[in-house]
């Protein structure tokens, strides 16, 4: 595997200066798009690892505006799709050299479709890895009920407790029943704090980003959209809440679900304390954009 330089530049757009990196030449050297990998509420530093497995191709990440090293000035602090897809809309012009290819995982998935569906032009391919659209489950109301429960825990007791609340959420097998989450999990069972430090600006548990999970994509436009689009889930997500959006997604699009190896951060390679199987995830990622 070569060494590909990372080279980081800014942009600025309405309320706000994006810093994205660029691995490779702009434009491309043998005109094929660069591949374009975005997370939500995850910034570019997740994507590390998986970039260093292409480096054939030019690869470009960015950190969503406030998060990571991407600031704002529009006096707020809440994600919707829409402001992040016009974002994406910019960067990809910015470039020059789109329509790009991109993958999208969890947030970023919802980003990218909501990209895909009012921009289509920008984008080729887009695999959209584990969604928390939690309008296209078929238990939405369940579903909605158990992450307000999440949000009530993380307001009342703090980050340690509202993560565990979130972990019991995503890890559940099917459907959610009536009233999950009533109970929390002790944070102590995941090696989390018990303690309360006061802050309430975490970007997963606070409600700045109720938007993405509340988002209920446009299938109409994305099945007449000329970008190809490709629900995606880590084959050990199977049956929990963002592997069941993802299939809902595929089944209402009338495309497979493209089953990738590992899990929600299958791609990382000990970026956040976690790892998945990255090096198996770039290749299935490479027949997915071959398909």
């Amino acid at each position: 595997m070569t060494t590909t330089t990372v080279e980081t530049r800014t942009l600025d757009v309405p309320g706000a200066t994006l810093t994205y990196d660029v691995r490779g030449p702009l434009p491309t050297a043998d005109g094929a798009p660069p591949l374009l990998l975005i997370g939500q509420p995850m910034d570019a530093a997740g994507f590390t690892t998986l970039a260093s497995f292409f480096t054939d191709r030019t690869v470009v990440t960015y950190d969503p505006r406030g998060l990571g090293r991407s600031t704002r000035s529009d006096a707020s602090l809440v994600q919707t799709p829409e402001q992040q897809a016009d974002d994406v809309h910019r960067l990809v012009a910015e470039l020059g050299a789109g329509p790009v290819d991109l993958l999208g995982s969890s947030g970023g998935a919802v980003t990218a479709l909501r990209l895909a569906a009012t921009f289509p032009d920008d984008v080729r391919t887009v695999v959209a890895h584990e969604p928390p659209a939690l309008p296209l489950l078929p238990d939405a109301d369940r579903a909605f009920g158990a992450w307000g429960r999440v949000q009530m825990t993380y307001n009342e007791r703090g980050w340690g407790w509202g993560m565990a609340a979130f972990i019991a959420m995503t890890s559940w097998q099917g459907e959610f029943p009536e009233g999950f989450g009533t109970e929390s999990p002790d944070p102590a069972m995941f090696g989390m704090p018990t303690e309360d430090d006061g802050s309430r600006d975490d970007p997963l548990l606070s409600d700045v980003a109720s938007a993405i999970v509340r988002y209920q994509p446009d299938i109409a436009a994305l099945q007449g959209s000329s970008a190809r689009i490709v629900p995606a889930a880590g084959i050990e997500s199977k049956g929990t809440m963002t592997w069941r959006t993802s299939e809902s997604l595929a089944a209402q699009l009338g495309v497979d679900l493209a089953v990738f190896p590992s899990n929600h951060g299958g791609f990382m390679g000990g970026e956040y304390g976690q790892t998945g199987e990255p090096e198996a995830f770039a290749a299935t990622l490479r027949e997915v954009l071959a398909g």
